[in-house]
C-alpha cells in the first residue's frame, strides 16, 4: 500500500515458494521457511528475516544466495522492525545493525537497547537486549539481559556462548542454568537428541573457543525441545521438561 508494490498472496506456509516460477523484488520470511525455501531463494531479489533467531549453518548457506537478504530486528511494541543487518555480504558475521528513518537508539544503566521511534511508538521502548552500541545509528546484539547467568560472581550470556560453540556442535543446542549450592547457577549444556556426553565435552574443551568459565559443568540432553511456530526454541519450557 505504501511502496505501490504489485502484492503477491500464498497460503501460509513452511515453504512458500514451493510453487513459485516467477521473481519478486521483495519477500519476508522467518528462518524456518527460508531453510526450506533454499533452492529458489534467488527468486526474491530482496529478503527480509525474522521472527526467530538465525542459526550459524542458515546463515552459511543464505551467504551463497545471489541476492540481497537482511537481518531485522524489532519486538511486539515496535510492531515491526527498526534495524537490519546484512546477510550475504562479506562483512556479514562482523556487521552491526544499522536503524531505519526517524529511529533513535541509546544504552540504559543496565547496557540494554533503548528505542525511540516517535512514527511507531508513543512512548519510548526500553528494551531487555544487551547491546554494544557502535555509533549512534548501528549496534551490535549480545544477548538478553533476563538469559544472563551469574555463576560465582561471573556475569555469562548464553547467546555468547551459543555463538562460539555454533560451528563445533552439529545438533540443535541451547546453553541454560541450574541451581548451584556454591556458585548460585552452574552453567549447562543442553542438547536435543541422543550424544554421547564425554565426546562432546571433549570436542568443547579442545577446540579453545571458550574461556574457562564458559565450559559447561553439566551437559543434558532432551529427545525433542519445545519450539515455537516459528522454529523458535522456547527455552524454559524445554528446561522444565529437563527438570520434571
Amino acid at each position: 500500500m505504501v511502496l505501490g508494490l504489485d502484492i503477491h498472496f500464498v497460503e501460509p506456509t513452511s515453504n512458500p515458494l514451493e510453487n513459485c516460477k516467477r521473481s519478486f523484488d521483495f519477500g519476508a520470511m522467518v528462518p524456518l521457511q527460508v531453510a526450506n525455501s533454499l533452492p529458489k531463494l534467488s527468486l526474491l531479489h530482496k529478503l527480509i528475516v525474522g521472527g526467530a533467531p538465525i542459526s550459524t549453518s542458515l546463515r552459511k548457506e543464505i551467504k551463497g544466495i545471489a541476492n540481497a537478504s537482511y537481518e531485522t530486528y524489532g519486538m511486539t511494541e515496535t510492531i515491526t522492525h527498526i534495524a537490519i543487518k546484512p546477510l550475504n555480504n562479506s562483512v556479514a558475521d562482523v556487521a552491526p545493525f544499522s536503524i531505519l528513518p526517524d529511529v533513535e537508539i541509546s544504552k540504559d544503566d543496565r547496557g540494554c537497547l533503548v528505542i525511540n521511534a516517535p512514527k511507531i511508538s508513543d512512548e519510548t521502548v526500553i528494551t531487555n537486549d544487551v547491546i554494544e552500541l557502535v555509533s549512534a545509528t548501528e549496534f551490535k546484539w549480545l544477548g538478553r539481559f533476563d538469559n544472563v547467568i551469574n555463576s560465582g560472581g561471573i556475569k555469562l550470556s548464553p547467546e555468547q556462548i551459543e555463538s562460539k560453540l555454533s560451528n563445533i556442535l552439529d545438533q540443535p543446542f541451547f546453553i541454560a542454568s541450574l541451581s548451584d549450592a556454591k556458585l548460585g547457577e552452574q552453567l549447562v549444556l543442553v542438547l536435543e537428541g541422543t550424544v554421547k556426553e564425554k565426546e562432546v565435552l571433549k570436542k568443547i574443551t579442545s577446540s579453545t573457543v571458550l574461556s574457562k568459565y564458559e565450559v559447561p559443568r553439566q551437559i543434558k540432553t532432551i529427545p525433542v525441545f519445545l519450539r515455537t511456530d516459528s522454529g523458535k526454541v522456547k527455552r524454559k519450557e524445554t528446561m522444565t521438561l529437563l527438570k520434571s
